[in-house]
């Protein structure tokens, strides 16, 4: 055999193996190549980091269940009543009219969550996402609990329908079912506030039947989100991981594992003369049996990946027992692992912060300056300018108030300008708006026939509330024509 031989076989040889190495990407680690599913049974986690998931868990579902009855001057903290269209966040009221605060609310947290990702990669995914709260940290836990550790699990499913297995599915589907119902609730609370999902609760199903066919319909969706979809619900429906691709770059922070000083990987044992030293990684597999998502981490980041740090843990635990340091699987960035540099502040995240910081001010700016009243006020249609005895010109207008707070305003309307101009209210000067409501009012607009010069004349209204002037609105006052001289 030929040198040259050899080096093209040496060469066709790495190149088999580095295709060996990426076939992880041409596939989901959850499905077979015939398209099966491949159900997960993870490892029952444990470890530094998963004590502290689990005090942020509990901090943050606390939170989410006790949200609905938290208030604020009396008013809910969060409620998002898409079905009346109103709105409420830290107890400040929002309506269709606030179309353009919602849209830069939203924007704003879009460019957030790019910049997060960009620096902390899906840090929020692992310890933040309700997702992931709810399946790992609550039912996994119940899983854990009625059928054991995964392979206990697998035993489980595989034996027949005995009274054992039937007895332990039965109790823990009868929890998730339960679980479920009361997520339903809360969620349903969020949406429509408490009192009226306590109405839902408490009356016949037949009083409130749209009512009950969403709580049953919420209850299904987690039923079979937690029971059956779970890790899914990240792979397959969240775009979140896979926005990863486009967001995440070599100086953003994610679970790593460092192929530096893990690689070759191989069992420890005496090694014969001349052969190559190995890598701190034993090649336990451990970091994959524990994965939620059932990827190994050793490939590199991967869409399934939810930053869960199960792995961490568990590296963590396997390089105490063989003396070697932690960190194998840690939160690191490509850069810091390849190049031991480890830069928060890029090009990029200097961009995406000014383009935050912009929409920031811009969102506090029209925050503070939001009116507590919306005012329209519009022709009626159909309706021309009349003459009056005693010389003025009227108009007739339809005027609209949208009351955004919580409190009855006792409203005046007074003409800004021009100054000969006035506004008369059949009902009266002063207006009572109820609050979280729309309050529709007939007002005419006179200016003697004298001083209207132009066809169009520009009425300027104050709205007051007492002496304080809640907003000003242009109106168009209709008049004759003048003959040209």
């Amino acid at each position: 055999m030929t040198q040259e031989t050899t080096g093209a076989e040496s060469a066709e040889h790495s190149k088999e193996l580095y295709q060996f190495d990426q076939e992880f990407r041409d596939h989901i680690a959850t499905v077979d190549k015939t398209g099966k599913r491949i159900w997960v049974y993870p490892k029952k986690p444990s470890g530094a980091y998963h004590n502290k998931r689990i005090v942020v868990t509990i901090v943050l579902l606390s939170l989410l269940f006790a949200g609905p009855f938290l208030t604020i001057g009396g008013k809910p903290l969060l409620l998002l009543n898409i079905f009346e269209r109103k709105f409420v966040v830290f107890g400040q009221a929002f309506w269709p009219q606030d179309f353009v605060l919602l849209a830069l609310t939203l924007i704003t947290l879009f460019v957030f969550v790019i910049l997060f990702t960009v620096v902390f990669g899906r840090l929020w995914c692992g310890w933040a996402c309700p997702q992931t709260l709810f399946m790992e940290m609550v039912f996994r836990k119940i899983e854990y609990w009625i059928e054991g550790d995964a392979n206990q699990q697998r035993r489980l499913d595989r034996m027949g329908w005995t009274p054992d297995r039937i007895g332990k599915k039965v109790l823990k589907h009868t929890i998730f079912l339960a679980l479920s119902l009361l997520i339903a609730h809360i969620s349903m609370a969020y949406l429509i506030g408490k009192d009226a999902a306590w109405e839902i609760i408490q009356d016949s199903p037949s009083e409130h039947m749209a009512g009950f066919i969403g709580m049953l319909a919420f209850t299904g969706i987690f039923y079979f989100v937690f029971a059956y979809f779970r890790e899914q619900a990240c792979v397959v429906i969240c775009p979140y991981g896979r926005l990863q691709g486009v967001l995440l770059i070599k100086d953003s922070i994610v679970v790593a594992y460092d192929w530096l000083r893990g690689e070759p990987r191989g069992r420890k044992k005496k090694a014969a003369a001349g052969a190559p030293k190995l890598g701190d990684c034993i090649d336990c597999k451990l970091c994959v049996h524990v994965c939620p998502t059932g990827i190994d981490i050793r490939n590199g980041t991967q869409l399934e990946c939810v930053n869960c740090t199960a792995c961490m843990d568990a590296c963590d635990d396997i390089m105490t027992k063989i003396n070697k340091p932690k960190g194998l699987i840690r939160y690191a960035s490509y850069n810091s692992i390849q190049n031991g540099i480890q830069r928060l502040i890029s090009p990029r995240v200097i961009g995406y912060s000014v383009v935050l910081l912009a929409l920031v001010s811009v969102l506090s700016f029209t925050l503070a300056t939001r009116s507590d009243v919306e005012t329209s006020v519009l022709k009626v249609p159909g309706t021309l300018f009349q003459r009056t005895e005693d010389g003025f010109i009227t108009n007739l207008y339809t005027i609209e108030f949208v009351n955004k707070t919580f409190d009855t305003l006792s409203l005046t309307v007074k003409v800004e300008s021009p100054a000969d101009a006035s506004v008369i209210l059949p009902e009266g000067s002063t207006i009572p708006v109820p609050p979280e409501l729309l309050l529709k009012r007939m007002c005419f607009i006179r200016i003697p026939a004298d001083k209207v010069t132009e066809a169009r004349t520009v009425v300027m209204l104050g709205i007051f509330q007492d002496d304080r002037l809640l907003e000003k609105v242009k109106v168009k006052f209709i008049g004759p024509v003048k003959a040209s001289k």
